[in-house]
């Protein structure tokens, strides 16, 4: 019972912080953050739990966040790497 309480933690931590590397991912370099992003959102959703939602909200975010600075970095000729 502490091992998945233990996880689910752990699942919460991996879903912020996901959300946090792709919206820093949208200003800098979205090629090389936001796919970070993904797999921590991904494997948040994975480890499930009581942080189920808010990891699928970060997928949710992460993806938006993509779409968002791959549009950002050709309007503007940033680079993608």
């Amino acid at each position: 019972m502490r091992a998945s309480r233990n996880a689910e933690t752990v699942a919460g931590f991996l879903a912020a912080a996901a959300i946090f590397v792709a919206a820093t991912g949208v200003a800098y370099r979205p090629l090389r953050l936001i796919p970070l992003a993904i797999l921590l959102a991904l494997i948040a959703v994975g480890i499930g739990g009581r942080a189920f939602r808010l990891a699928t909200a970060a997928v949710i975010v992460c993806a938006a966040c993509f779409v968002l600075g791959m549009t950002a970095a050709v309007v503007t000729s940033h680079p993608l790497w």
